[in-house]
């Protein structure tokens, strides 16, 4: 068989190659995230059990997808994949847990999408929205997958966008006014030819190729439509795609119509009915027996128009229209919800934060500690509260004014942020002050930590910051063991005035078996 070609603006004829020639160069049909490589693996093998019809296999393969957890790089890719896995739950008829998935994601795309991800995203939320009957959001959403597509310079997403909007256009043609059923197949035409010629993926070209089909069908060109539904075909059965063979059968069964064929044309959209209802694509279901319907009734057989209307109505129709608006509330829904969880949950973050600093506030130590304590004690640490105070920062403020003063006590942060862990809690308590809890392994991790830091801001290049306005130090109190937030915090406390008290820029340990005395230490001297 030679392959279909496809018209490129130039005149040229570029050829799609067999389903031989194109397995040979890549085995496994790539996941619509493949170009944002997002569990592309995992999420291939649910579609080729889908595609074969093979629902029981796919459910079970798709369980164990989920439970896998792939951490995407960024929300645009978590987006992609969350709607990507959407569109395999909807499939699978768990209606609920496709509209979680797809709510999830929705809210990653908040703002301002960009990129291959964010329009792979976009191409199957709108396949989803066009699921729950709303067309024209469908489109809308489609059309912007395709803008973000170019704008990305990802061809093979580009190819998929143009696959989704091609078909959504087919099925608004198929749909719409008769006066308006032609520009709608040409402008599809048009969409689904450029993707013919950007993409290099078997399953996508075969969905193309049969979308493409369709479109020649609908602009009159019958020649042209039937060779490609007979490529389509072949492809589709050595790949054992039921989607691609029933399109393929349906395109047929439309140009055996068009010539009076009837008896061959319903036989095709018959057999490909059965396709549909075997992958559950209840759209296509839809589309098919109203055909069969439309093509018994024009041969006389009314027991077959019947057959093929209760199939519709009982299967999809009346089921999807009395189902699809709250479907769409429900999506709309779960999506505000999601926003507005996410939204208290920042909330609650932006309460627990210094907005000057960047570091937990006071509300945020007092909220983290009993939890970074206690984890301390059973695992038979030692937890220590290190308390820092700026020397002299009065004078910082007055001398060089309160913009370079908080610059300063941002640049303390992120000093004090360099020296301890990611785990350790680093909070500013108020004013100049900076509390860092240590979950701590043993005495000497409290002051061995108060010494760097002091040591940082003592040596740190403050001219970028402050000018001449002087070099500010840290003088900090200590408290090493067990006990509260409370506890450790006017222990620390103690040791720190008595810093103060001994000339500043020193780190004095808070030790409860000396009679609560505390010892101060400069750089380079050990602590008492």
């Amino acid at each position: 068989m030679t392959g279909f070609e496809i018209t490129n603006g130039g005149g040229s004829r570029q050829p799609v190659a067999t389903c031989r020639q194109r397995e040979c160069r890549t085995e496994v049909a790539q996941d619509p995230t493949a170009a944002t490589g997002i569990a592309q693996d995992d999420d291939h093998e649910v579609r080729r059990l889908l595609q074969a019809g093979r629902l029981a296999e796919a459910n079970a393969e798709f369980d164990l997808v989920l439970s896998r957890r792939p951490t995407p790089p960024d929300h645009l890719h978590r987006a992609a994949m969350l709607v990507s896995r959407a569109v395999l739950a909807w499939r699978l008829n768990r209606v609920p847990l496709a509209l979680e998935l797809a709510a999830e994601g929705w809210t990653d795309l908040s703002g301002r999408p960009q990129g291959a991800a964010a329009a792979t995203a976009l191409s199957n939320l709108g396949y989803l929205l066009e699921g729950v009957g709303h067309r024209q959001a469908a489109l809308e959403t489609l059309r912007l997958s395709v803008r973000l597509a170019r704008a990305a310079e990802d061809e093979q997403v580009l190819a998929r966008c143009l696959q989704r909007l091609g078909g959504l256009l087919n099925l608004q043609a198929i749909d719409g006014p008769p006066a308006q059923a032609r520009p709608g197949f040409a402008e599809a035409k048009a969409v689904l030819a450029e993707g013919l010629r950007l993409c290099s993926d078997d399953r996508w070209r075969r969905r193309l190729l049969g979308a493409y089909g369709r479109a020649l069908a609908g602009v009159g060109e019958w020649a042209a439509a039937a060779h490609a539904a007979s490529e389509v075909l072949a492809l589709a059965t050595e790949a054992d795609d039921r989607w691609g063979v029933a399109v393929g059968q349906w395109v047929l069964a439309i140009e055996r119509w068009h010539h009076g064929r009837l008896a061959e044309a319903g036989a095709l959209a018959t057999e490909a009915m059965g396709h549909a209802e075997a992958i559950n694509d209840p759209s296509l279901l839809l589309r098919l027996s109203l055909d069969v319907a439309d093509i018994c009734a024009a041969r006389g057989d009314r027991a077959g128009e019947a057959a093929a209307l209760r199939r519709s109505v009982s299967a999809v129709r009346r089921g999807a229209e009395t189902s699809r608006e709250g479907l769409g509330q429900a999506l709309e829904q779960r999506r505000l919800a999601v926003q507005a969880q996410r939204l208290a949950t920042a909330a609650q973050e932006a309460a627990a934060q210094d907005p000057l600093t960047g570091v937990a506030n006071r509300l945020g130590l007092q909220r983290s500690a009993p939890a970074l304590l206690d984890d301390a004690v059973r695992a038979g640490r030692l937890p220590a509260l290190v308390l820092v105070d700026v020397d002299g920062f009065k004078g910082v403020n007055d001398h060089a004014g309160h913009a370079v003063g908080d610059a300063a006590l941002c640049r303390i942060a992120q000093l004090l942020l360099r020296e301890c862990r990611l785990e350790d809690l680093v909070a500013r308590w108020a004013g100049d002050e900076f509390v860092i809890l240590l979950g701590g392994a043993d005495a000497t991790a409290g002051p061995t930590v108060a010494e760097r830091i002091r040591v940082a801001v003592a040596d740190h290049d403050w001219t970028p910051v402050l000018g001449p306005a002087g070099r500010p130090t840290v003088s900090i109190g200590v408290a090493c063991g067990p006990g509260d937030l409370d506890t450790l915090f006017v222990a620390a406390d103690i040791a720190l005035y008595q810093a103060k008290r001994q000339g500043r820029n020193r780190v004095a340990v808070y030790r409860p078996l000396t009679g609560m005395t505390a010892g101060a230490h400069r750089i380079g001297d050990t602590p008492s």
